[in-house]
C-alpha cells in the first residue's frame, strides 16, 4: 500500500487478511517498523483484517524534530482508524506499542476491542537514562546504540541461534530516523500511566518476557494488577518476544482474541 496522508502527515500503512474480517491493529516497538510483525501475519490474517503501520518517527512514516507526548501516538492510531472508516479494532502492541495501547484503552475505550500489551510498562525511568539515549543518537546517530539495544532485546542464546532475525532488527534500528527515535524516547521518558490504567475495562492480555531487561516482568505484573480481569502470559524471551518466541506469541494472542 502506498504512503497514506493522515491528518496532513505521511504514514506507512499495510493491510493483510480478509476485508470483511474484524480489524486487529498492530503497533511497533521503539526503534523498529511494521515488518517486526512479519512472523505473525500469515496466521493472524486468516482470522483478522491486519492493520499495521510504522509509528510516528519510525520506518517510512512522518519524522519531525518536534516534541510530543504519548497521547500524540494514541491520536495517530485513532486518526488512522478514522481515515479508513474503522469504528473499532483490537490492538496488539509491543513495548512502545503497548504504551500506546494503554493510552487508547484509557482515553478511547469504545474504539478498542480486546488489547494485547506485550513487553511493556506503564512508566519507565529514570529520566537520565532516556536523556542519555537522546543525546547519543542526536550526536552520534543510531549506529551508536544498536549493539547495546540488541543485547537488551534478545537473550544471549537467541542471538547465537537466530542471527538472521537479529540482523533484521539491527537493520530496522539503524534505519530508524534519529530524530524520530529521540522524540519517541522523550515521550516515553515523560509517560506515567500507572494510575490512569486502573480505569481500563476492555479485555486485556499482558505478555511478559521472563528474561526481559528492558521492561522486566515486574512492569508487566504492575499493569496486570492495575487492570481488573486482565490475563497474563509469560514467555521464555527477552524484550521482543514476538520475534524470540514467534509461535508461542502468535498462539497466545490468537487464543486470547478468539476466546
Amino acid at each position: 500500500m502506498p504512503i497514506e496522508t493522515i491528518a496532513g502527515e505521511p504514514f506507512n500503512i499495510r493491510f493483510d487478511g480478509p476485508a470483511d474480517a474484524p480489524v486487529l491493529m498492530l503497533s511497533n516497538s521503539l526503534g523498529t517498523n511494521l515488518s517486526m510483525w512479519d512472523p505473525q501475519i500469515a496466521e493472524w490474517s486468516r482470522t483478522f483484517r491486519i492493520l499495521r503501520y510504522d509509528s510516528r518517527g519510525h520506518g517510512l512514516s512522518v519524522a519531525t524534530d518536534r516534541a510530543f507526548a504519548i497521547d500524540t501516538l494514541g491520536r495517530d492510531a485513532l486518526a488512522i482508524l478514522d481515515h479508513f472508516g474503522i469504528d473499532k479494532a483490537h490492538w496488539c502492541g509491543v513495548s512502545k506499542g503497548g504504551m500506546v495501547g494503554q493510552w487508547l484503552a484509557t482515553h478511547a475505550p469504545k474504539r478498542m476491542g480486546s488489547l494485547v500489551l506485550a513487553n511493556t510498562a506503564a512508566h519507565m525511568g529514570p529520566p537520565e537514562l532516556w536523556d542519555g539515549r537522546i543525546k547519543t543518537v542526536r550526536s552520534q546517530g543510531m549506529e551508536a546504540i544498536v549493539q547495546g539495544t540488541l543485547e537488551r532485546w534478545f537473550s544471549p542464546a537467541f542471538r547465537e541461534t537466530d542471527a538472521a532475525t537479529v540482523a533484521k532488527v539491527s537493520e530496522m534500528l539503524t534505519t530508524t530516523p534519529a530524530i524520530g527515535y529521540a522524540t519517541c524516547c522523550a515521550a516515553i521518558r515523560d509517560m506515567d500511566q500507572r494510575e490512569s490504567i486502573r480505569s481500563i475495562a476492555n479485555p486485556v492480555l499482558v505478555i511478559i518476557g521472563k528474561v526481559d531487561p528492558a521492561t522486566p516482568p515486574a512492569a508487566g505484573h504492575l499493569i496486570a494488577g492495575a487492570i481488573p480481569g486482565s490475563r497474563i502470559v509469560e514467555l521464555d524471551a527477552a524484550h521482543l518476544s514476538n520475534l524470540e518466541q514467534p509461535q508461542a506469541f502468535t498462539k497466545a494472542v490468537l487464543e486470547f482474541l478468539t476466546a
